[in-house]
């Protein structure tokens, strides 16, 4: 079981480290009573959990709209979505390759014109396309990035890759799988709070604060994550706490760039904060991909 999509800042090769912090009570019953997870994006830890541990409950959330429309969607018509990204693959590997960067850069504008009259509100059939054009672009585009400008365009340039995995029927079906029994939710963090229970576990995987000026290009919304942003989580953490939730954070370390920074020190005062080793893949300058470290928050032992 893997993530369907690239996702920027995905977390598969922490997933070892998660796993060492996880509740003990959960790593010695293998079982999560109820799971939790406000920024699902490209999912990593949900489907470790999954693969790894009977899940009983579980809700997830993520502020984007199309994101969350390919979460409903392989939850709910898989197999549709399956057709339909092997008719756009088998159309792409027919072409040349300026061929193909045409045909990335229409499936682009469609897939943003869409947006100007798409029901996200109402299930259809136009949800599989999109999800499936939202896919394609993100097997295709530069580094697998998902970014959009202020009008809320994907804008992320064609990415040249030799033979894309556009369609992966596999995992997708093992994806509809994990998502049964599941509630997916399009929203604000904070409107995770209602669902969360003394001995949830709550896993939170927040935009990433940025390491320096140059680094921000994960704008996953159109409104994107600020300080304010994430001390407004930080404050939601404490609340998590008072419910008695068993609550782990992954964010960037500010200290990878200027050893004074106490940001998360500072907001997260009196919890747990270690530093784990990680790769940075996602990154224009190949040369600055190596060995940083990440921070792992904790409310528990």
């Amino acid at each position: 079981m893997r993530p369907f999509l690239k996702w920027a800042g995905g977390k598969t090769q922490l997933l070892d480290a998660f796993e060492e912090r996880l509740p003990r009570h959960i790593k010695e019953t293998k079982t999560i009573t109820r799971y939790i997870e406000p920024f699902v994006g490209g999912g990593a830890m949900f489907f470790f959990l999954k693969s790894h541990y009977r899940i009983d409950q579980s809700y997830l959330f993520d502020i984007n709209a199309d994101l969350i429309i390919c979460y409903k969607v392989l939850q709910n018509s898989h197999r549709e979505l399956i057709d339909t990204l092997e008719k756009i693959s088998s159309e792409f590997f027919q072409k040349t390759e300026e061929e193909r960067k045409t045909f990335y850069y229409q499936i682009r504008e469609l897939y943003n014109e869409q947006q100007k009259s798409f029901n996200y509100e109402v299930y259809s059939s136009v949800w599989i396309e999109r999800a499936g054009f939202l896919i394609f672009l993100n097997k295709t585009c530069y580094n697998g990035l998902f970014r959009l400008n202020q009008k809320g365009e994907f804008n992320v340039p064609y990415g040249r890759y030799k033979k894309p995995k556009i369609s992966d029927p596999a995992i997708l079906k093992k994806v509809n799988l994990a998502l049964q029994n599941t509630q997916i939710f399009c929203g604000d963090f904070t409107e995770s709070e209602k669902f969360v229970t003394q001995d949830s576990f709550v896993y939170l995987d927040p935009p990433y604060r940025p390491l320096n000026s140059t680094s921000n290009f994960t704008s996953y919304s159109k409104d994107g994550f600020s300080d304010s942003d994430q001390k407004r989580l930080a404050e939601y953490f404490g609340r998590l706490k008072k419910k008695g939730a068993y609550l782990m954070l992954s964010n960037s370390d500010p200290k990878n760039e200027d050893p004074d920074d106490n940001f998360f020190e500072t907001i997260y005062e009196g919890y747990r904060i270690e530093r784990v080793p990680a790769k940075r893949y996602i990154n224009c300058d190949a040369q600055k991909r190596g060995a940083i470290n990440e921070l792992i928050i904790r409310n528990y032992d």
